[in-house]
């Protein structure tokens, strides 16, 4: 959604606009801004099911021009101020904490201002996955592995090629050759070259020290903000033996195909 308070601006300064989006992600920009904005997240689902949902948002690089609260009942909460140059950083609150206040800040020249952000709305549970805060980098249960499986954006058996580590964004880039490609709900992993190989890019937090080794490995993960985000990655012996321990007790969540 893309939309200017344009530039004679003077009859504009106070100005709040209310808009209404019922899409579950997707992205504001707003150009020369002035006044405010009241953004009103309003998903095609069941007003009964809002309690289950975050919200999160990631301003984009070069957002300037208006500071960005959380807004509840008249009381507002500043969650991205005018200028803050975090690289990469989301913002995440639940969807019952409130909606989101756009207020342009005073500028003398408008027309170099652009404010925009990406948004999206997901179940609480996946949500706390991709920003978990206790032990971020532990790895996962056997249990944990084989639900991933089931529930995961994408499930690749591939090696590390490659790690890139981002000190500014505190983020590791993880360059992926694929072997088998299980399931993926974008097209991050794509066949390159003449050689007509599969690879992608992963991404997890710096802190877990990820680098690059032999052997294979089973990458799970989510998609966020068109990314691909690190989920349970055991090595991939480990994980076809507590795929035969499941499926010989009858406990597997869901089929694979481990070899």
């Amino acid at each position: 959604l893309s939309f200017s308070s344009g530039l004679t601006h003077e009859s504009h300064k106070k100005d709040v606009e209310q808009v209404y989006l019922r899409c579950s992600e997707g992205s504001i920009e707003w150009m020369y801004p002035t006044g405010a904005l009241i953004v009103n997240l309003r998903p095609n689902t069941s007003p009964a099911s809002y309690k289950h949902l975050t919200v999160c948002i990631k301003p984009f690089k070069d957002s300037a021009g208006a500071n960005i609260y959380l807004e509840k009942t008249g009381e507002l909460k500043l969650l991205v101020r005018d200028g803050d140059r975090s690289p990469s950083k989301v913002y995440c609150f639940a969807y019952d904490q409130g909606g989101l206040f756009i207020e342009a800040t005073p500028q003398q020249d408008i027309s170099r201002k652009i404010t925009g952000f990406q948004y999206e709305l997901m179940n609480k549970g996946i949500a706390s996955d991709l920003h978990t805060v206790s032990a971020p980098c532990r790895p996962c249960s056997d249990t944990e592995v084989l639900l991933a499986v089931c529930t995961s954006d994408f499930v690749i058996r591939g090696s590390i090629q490659d790690v890139t580590n981002k000190a500014e964004e505190q983020e590791s880039i993880i360059h992926v050759g694929v072997s088998k490609l299980y399931r993926q709900k974008s097209k991050v992993f794509q066949l390159t070259g003449e050689s007509g190989n599969w690879r992608g890019q992963i991404k997890t937090l710096l802190e877990c020290g990820v680098k690059p080794g032999d052997g294979d490995f089973l990458f799970t993960g989510r998609m966020h903000f068109g990314e691909a985000r690190l989920g349970c990655a055991p090595r991939f012996k480990d994980f076809q033996r507590m795929y035969k321990e499941a499926k010989d007790k009858g406990l597997n969540p869901c089929e694979i195909g481990p070899d």
